[in-house]
Formats: structure tokens, C-alpha cells, sequence
């Protein structure tokens, strides 16, 4: 019964916040853009998000879509060069999706970017990367 209550009133306000227009609404005639936020070092969630990721470039064509990855705490050790996912990494940048290490946790972690793959970006800190990228209207999606 309590989690019946917790999901009814998610839902509620939820709703409530569209009928505000609070909730992003997609740019008429310009790029959707989305940014994943990946923060588990779990294979199958990176494997996910590439999936992911791919659907969305094919459903909506590569070049009608600005996508970003932002990895950090645990999550960034899917971008270190032992990386199991390293070559589908390698593969989502050669279409043009930007992948972002945190700057933040790299240093928590004493990690250089001779550590990491190849092709990839950094930021500051990944959660004001996700901030930043929530106001200029990217969804943001974490899988």
C-alpha cells in the first residue's frame, strides 16, 4: 500500500509539473538533444546506455540528434583503458557522441587522462555538466 502511494503521488506531481511547464518541450525545427548520465560501473548499464544510445541515433537519424555521455564516481571506470566496453565507447564517438569523464572523480581517483580511452572529453564535474546541459534543454536520461 505505501508503495502504491509513493508511485500515485510521483505520478501526481509529475503531472503537475507539465501542466506548469516545467517540463522541457522539444525544439521545433532544431536537434533533439539528450545526455546520459552514467554513474555505476556495471557493464550492463554502460551496454545499455550504448544501446540506448544507438536507438535513438537510428530512430531519429545521427544527424538530427546532439548526444552526450557524462560519466562519473563509479561509472568512470567504464572509460579507463581496461574498459570492457572500451570498444563500443570507441564506436558511439566515431558517430559523434561526445563522452565526458568528471574531472572531479578522476582526481578522487588519482586518475590522468593517460588512464583513460582515447577520444573522449572532460568536465569539471560531471554533475554540474548535467546541470548546465538540463538548462540549455537537453533530456537527460539515466538508464
Amino acid at each position: 500500500m505505501k508503495y502504491l502511494r509513493i508511485v500515485v503521488l510521483s505520478f501526481m506531481a509529475a503531472a503537475s509539473l507539465n501542466l506548469m511547464g516545467c517540463v522541457q518541450q522539444p525544439i521545433q525545427g532544431g536537434k533533439e538533444k539528450v545526455v546520459f548520465q552514467v554513474s555505476d560501473a556495471d557493464p550492463k548499464k554502460w551496454n545499455l546506455t550504448l544501446n540506448n544510445i544507438k536507438n535513438v541515433q537510428h530512430d531519429i537519424g545521427k544527424d538530427n540528434v546532439d548526444i552526450e555521455i557524462v560519466a562519473y564516481g563509479p561509472g568512470i571506470a567504464m572509460l579507463k583503458l581496461d574498459s570492457e566496453v572500451g570498444n563500443r565507447v570507441a564506436e558511439a564517438t566515431a558517430t559523434g557522441v561526445k563522452v565526458m569523464a568528471c574531472g572531479n572523480t578522476m582526481t578522487g581517483q588519482k586518475l590522468t587522462k593517460e588512464d583513460m580511452l582515447p577520444n573522449i572529453g572532460y568536465v569539471k564535474a560531471g554533475v554540474v555538466e548535467l546541470m548546465q546541459k538540463q538548462h540549455e534543454g537537453y533530456a537527460i536520461i539515466r538508464p
